[in-house]
């Protein structure tokens, strides 16, 4: 199946197209929430890993539906090395099925349930995580990256 395009604005400050980006492997992973424990530690490894991924030809992409000012001060504080996506309308969310009825303590509410995506050089969905836990999670996208490329 492939990938539904989106545009959304970027921290590079450009708006990031899908079908633009084709070309290369794509990560796009969805958070919940910048700056907070899971979230940090997935992009963290996902940013200790970009060096391997880009080896692969592979780009990583974070969204979440954060602001462009919480994503810039986001990546300044860790030192992110790739960009990160704004969808505050949740289009983008709700398109990928990301946005959904969460429990926390006894409650329910909407929100980002962790989820990414990996795509070939054309826009085809080679894997999708679901219900992903964040520890060691870059780790397992980049050994499925290199099992499918080898």
């Amino acid at each position: 199946m492939k990938a539904f395009n989106f545009s959304l604005p970027s921290t590079n400050n450009k708006k990031f197209t899908l079908i633009d980006n084709f070309g290369k492997y794509l990560v796009l992973y969805f958070y919940p929430k910048d700056d907070t424990p899971g979230c940090t530690l997935e992009t963290n490894d996902f940013n200790k890993l970009l060096p391997k991924f880009k080896k692969l030809n592979c780009e990583i992409y974070g969204i979440s539906k954060d602001s462009l000012k919480s994503h810039d001060k986001f990546k300044d504080k860790y030192k992110i090395k790739f960009d990160l996506l704004a969808d505050e309308k949740l289009n983008v969310l709700k398109k990928y099925k990301v946005w959904q009825k969460k429990k926390f303590m006894g409650r329910e509410f909407m929100g980002v349930v962790r989820t990414t995506y990996l795509l070939d050089k054309k826009g085809k969905i080679l894997k999708i995580w679901n219900n992903v836990k964040a520890k060691d999670h870059a780790k397992e996208v980049l050994r499925t990256l290199k099992d499918i490329i080898n």
